[in-house]
């Protein structure tokens, strides 16, 4: 069974991830192009997520309802209103999906589910994805230093984060203006 889409942007769709998806997932993350910027999960460790009511795990499809990505937030149930950005894919480079995504992404979590706070975290040497995030209107907060172990090396962490009037302001005070489907 296909899960309804939930949101939808100027060219892509959003819906929840489900079982089908998995190896799919599994796949672009182990890809030579992620790998790098990620550490791999297993089948089973996405597969807990989508039974977890403190996280959402989400495919993105372009136009043709094409496989492009998958993002997966977390902190959902926090008292605190702070979700996390935990993880965002793209197998489709360069066509701007990745920044249409986070930019929705944002939207449905300050207006949906009400958050105060986005964060994530990115490796230190992700410029690509530090320079996306900074041109959002992400703030960087701090590194975590050499704080994963990667094979036989340490990589650092760096946080940033966006509080909501900060979303709001960075998407031009505009409502969400994707449609839903319920």
């Amino acid at each position: 069974m296909e899960a309804a889409i939930f949101l939808r942007s100027e060219r892509l769709t959003y819906r929840q991830t489900t079982v089908s998806d998995l190896e799919q997932i599994v796949a672009v993350e182990n890809d030579a192009e992620n790998i790098a910027y990620i550490i791999p999960w297993s089948k089973e460790q996405h597969a807990a997520v989508l039974s977890d009511s403190d996280k959402k795990h989400i495919v993105i499809e372009d136009e043709h309802m094409s496989w492009v990505g998958y993002v997966i937030l977390a902190g959902l149930d926090s008292p605190h209103h702070s979700v996390e950005l935990v993880r965002i894919v793209i197998s489709k480079k360069n066509k701007g999906y990745g920044r249409e995504a986070i930019k929705a992404m944002l939207k449905y979590i300050i207006e949906d589910l009400q958050a105060h706070r986005i964060w994530l975290d990115v490796k230190e040497y992700n410029e690509r994805a530090k320079q996306l995030y900074l041109s959002l209107g992400f703030k960087q907060e701090g590194i975590l230093r050499e704080c994963i172990k990667n094979g036989d090396k340490y990589e650092s962490l760096i946080v940033m984060s966006l509080l909501q009037q900060e979303v709001t302001h960075a998407l031009g005070n505009k409502k969400t203006s994707a449609g839903r489907s319920h």
